[in-house]
């Protein structure tokens, strides 16, 4: 126990006294101190050096993720306009190396198997930069709707945010995706410094449990992974069983699949205690990441390949659209007018849709080139779907991509979701505010303006945070009033 009276269950200590060793001590005493609190800069707005100015406390570099930072948790960093903004993602430090080892790139089919509340999904986005098809996963349907939710606020446009089964997921995508994260539910002992729940709910009942249903979601995530493609386990926990056994037993079932090496081990590693007494051999390559070692929680990766050809060296054919034909619903046609904006779709609402956001919004063609995909009307709603996306029939979908507009007594309204995808350089009706004046359009109040006119984007030290309808000297807030709060 160590000097915060952070009590450990007894059988969870003993264990990893055996494991540990000599180290055991250290690794006690590291609940006895301060935990690690990170943030990950949103890689989809702005740049680093913009983002440092915006920011209105000091941050630090986290070594293996280079959209990381430690805060000082005084400065209460989720209650900040700039949060609101989707400017950053607040995530434990040690959270970020899986994405990291997966080291999505832009233009590649992903799969987040696994993906509430969001911030690896997040994270994987900026690393795509809006290119490409991303699926996130998370089978409640209560955390899929707080995933959504973030995906949202960090302005991706090219994901996916479905709720299935594992084993749905990998019939409706065989051997479909370039990479695929499952961060798979765990006993959580990673988590115990932070999380005093997790060490009251602990018991080696519900490790092994965890082992069980790990190791079903791990079949069923391997289905989906394209010959040559990667995928990347992790865990939060330092349980042997949910860690090096579920790995060498998925390899064992699976011999087409062998571990591989990550960059991480050069950021990580610190020695002996990186690894459980003697690896067992074929996991040399698997890491984990201990609380008494560096600036984080408990953490478990594994990287593993999938025999076949490695994206780089694909055939077209094999890295090109999905094997199933889109819904006739989602459209047949190439749309590609003068500008650089190509979407396909109904003729007709692809042309609506352009005109409404040329016309009537002010964005241009430097926003239209950045995000690609085919329009798909549900109801009032109108989304921007992303290119390689197959047919939406039959999948439990809360996010089918980006929301443009809503369709209102023959003319439309911009997304709350648009706004987040605006960038400074998109053009559009852009009105900045004062901190004062973000918190109260935050709380839903009007904004004192100029001579504008029309739907205007509002937005905070060049992060949108949203749109208002401006007229006779007042912005009217259409901030969504189920998100509207006093910071």
């Amino acid at each position: 126990m160590g000097e915060n009276n952070v009590d450990l269950p007894k059988a969870f200590a003993e264990r990893m006294q055996r494991l540990l060793g000599g180290e055991y001590e250290a690794f006690e005493a590291s609940y006895g101190q301060a935990r690690q609190y990170g943030l990950r800069r949103n890689l989809l707005k702005g740049t680093e050096e913009e983002f440092i100015g915006a920011m209105p406390f000091p941050l630090e570099k986290i070594s293996w993720a280079r959209e990381g930072f430690y805060y000082d948790a005084a400065v209460q960093p989720g209650r900040h306009v700039l949060h609101e903004a989707g400017a950053y993602y607040i995530q434990e430090p040690s959270a970020m190396a899986a994405v990291e080892a997966l080291a999505p790139k832009p233009g590649e089919r992903i799969l987040d198997l696994c993906a509430a509340p969001g911030g690896k999904s997040t994270q994987i986005a900026g690393r795509m930069q809006g290119q490409g098809l991303l699926v996130s996963n998370e089978i409640i349907g209560e955390r899929a709707r707080i995933l959504s939710q973030n995906v949202e606020r960090m302005g991706v446009s090219n994901c996916v945010v479905c709720s299935e089964k594992p084993e749905r997921i990998a019939s409706l995508f065989p051997a479909f995706f370039d990479r695929v994260l499952v961060d798979a539910p765990c006993s959580g002992e990673g988590m115990f410094r932070k999380d005093e729940a997790a060490r009251q709910e602990w018991s080696q009942k519900a490790v092994q449990m965890c082992a069980e249903r790990q190791a079903l979601i791990l079949d069923e995530a391997a289905r989906t992974v394209r010959p040559g493609g990667v995928l990347v386990y992790s865990t939060c926990t330092f349980s042997p069983e949910e860690n090096e056994g579920t790995v060498s037993a998925f390899l064992r079932a699976h011999e087409e699949y062998n571990i591989e090496e990550t960059a991480l081990e050069n950021s990580l590693s610190k020695g002996r205690g990186d690894w459980i007494s003697q690896p067992a051999e074929g996991l040399e390559h698997t890491l984990r990441l201990w609380p008494h070692l560096i600036r984080g929680e408990g953490h478990y990766i594994a990287r593993l390949r999938k025999a076949g050809p490695q994206a780089d060296n694909l055939p077209e054919a094999v890295m090109g659209k999905s094997p199933r034909k889109s819904d006739a619903r989602m459209a047949v046609e190439k749309m590609a007018g003068k500008g650089t904006w190509q979407i396909t779709g109904d003729k007709k609402l692809c042309k609506l849709i352009e005109d409404f956001l040329r016309e009537e919004m002010g964005i241009g063609e430097t926003w239209m080139a950045r995000h690609p995909g085919r329009l798909v009307r549900f109801g009032e709603q109108i989304y921007l779907v992303p290119e390689e996306m197959i047919s939406l029939t039959g999948i439990k979908v809360l996010r089918p991509g980006l929301q443009l507009a809503t369709e209102k007594k023959n003319r439309f309204e911009p997304a709350h979701a648009l706004a987040f995808s605006l960038l400074p350089e998109d053009g559009g009706r852009v009105y900045g505010l004062s901190e004062r004046e973000a918190a109260a359009y935050l709380r839903g109040e009007s904004i004192a303006c100029g001579e504008e006119r029309g739907w205007t984007a509002l937005s905070y030290a060049g992060y949108a945070l949203g749109f208002g309808k401006a007229s006779g000297g007042q912005i009217k807030n259409h901030y969504p009033k189920g998100l509207r709060k006093s910071l």
